[in-house]
Parts: C-alpha cells; sequence; structure tokens
C-alpha cells in the first residue's frame, strides 16, 4: 500500500525545523518535499537539494498548493513534490510556515501531521540563526518581521492539531519525534 501521508515541520525561525526535517528523513526513510523560493540561497544551500530557488516570474508559473510571503521573499510547495515521495512509498517530511501548516491540514486532513517547533527561551532562536550562517544584517531583518513573530506561537486553528514540541535538547527532541512517528 502506498503511503500518503506528510509531516509538515513549523516554527519560528532558528527553532531547528530543518535538524528535525534532515531527523526524520534519516530515521524514517522520509521522502523530503523541496519548496520553492526567491530569497537568495544561504551559504552552502543548493538550488533543487535546499530549495528550488526561483526567479518572482518562474515562480508565478509554477502550480502550488500552498504559498506565502515571508521576510520579503516568496516561499510555496507544490502537490507533485508530495507526489513523488508517495509514489515511492514513503511519508513525506516538509519544513513550511504556520500559516502553509494550516492550508496543509485543511487542504490534505488528517494525511497531514504538524510537528511545531518552539524554544522556552526565545533569545535562543537568534543566536541559532548566527550559528547556522545567516548575516547579522537577515538575522535582524527576520526578527523584525510581521511573518517572524507569527511563527513565534501556535495559531488558533491548529490548537489540538499539532504535535507542540518543545526543542531545547535534542535528545528530549528526538525521543519526543519518534512517540508523534510511532503514533500514525
Amino acid at each position: 500500500m502506498m503511503s500518503r501521508h506528510v509531516y509538515v515541520i513549523c516554527g519560528a525561525a532558528g527553532s531547528g525545523k530543518t535538524t528535525v526535517a534532515t531527523y526524520l528523513r534519516e530515521h524514517f526513510d522520509m521522502h523530503k518535499v523541496i519548496t520553492h523560493t526567491t530569497r537568495a540561497p544561504r551559504p552552502n544551500e543548493r538550488d533543487g537539494v535546499d530549495y528550488h530557488f526561483e526567479s518572482g516570474s518562474s515562480m508565478s508559473r509554477l502550480h502550488l498548493l500552498e504559498s506565502v510571503t515571508y521576510d520579503q521573499a516568496q516561499y510555496g510547495s507544490s502537490l507533485e513534490g508530495l507526489e513523488e515521495g508517495w509514489q515511492q512509498g514513503r511519508d513525506d517530511v516538509i519544513v513550511l510556515d504556520t500559516k502553509g501548516a494550516m492550508t496543509y491540514r485543511r487542504k490534505l486532513g488528517d494525511q497531514v501531521t504538524v510537528i511545531f517547533l518552539t524554544v522556552s527561551k526565545l533569545n535562543v532562536l537568534a543566536k541559532r540563526m548566527g550559528k547556522r550562517g545567516d548575516m547579522k544584517s537577515a538575522i535582524e531583518s527576520r526578527l523584525r518581521s510581521p511573518e517572524y513573530h507569527r511563527d513565534l506561537h501556535l495559531p488558533r486553528s491548529l490548537h489540538g492539531v499539532a504535535q507542540v514540541v518543545v526543542n531545547d535538547d535534542w535528545a528530549t527532541t528526538k525521543a519526543h519525534l519518534d512517540r508523534i512517528v510511532g503514533k500514525k
């Protein structure tokens, strides 16, 4: 039987979304859904691996399941990206903002498990962004953005739906993720 499930990872910048998605891919053999963005690549990011880096023009030609503007850049994902993993009989994992997570849940229902990442001390988020190579000006811009502030908290529409994971300690986070995936 083909898998048709997707794990949506969301939370504020620096909460560990990419780390969690990588763990789920490696530990549970999930398919990474590569999203599209118009932002410039960070150091060491590769087109077609980390994101599909698009121009405004190429982004407008895509068939997107959801899209959002975040810190002056466009982001989006396609149903075709989900189908790639499902055709291989694998669950998908994707990193989205909370708005995208709500869209996925609304459009795909129980096929979606939303994992919302948070931390107990918010000053950790900016430190993590610096460690991953973000420029100081990019960190400052992101910390001021309304989207960043929106993603600090679980939206009301995801209360009782999303699995909330406090990502302060990696061993505890991994154990929590193992329990979530084991419940599906």
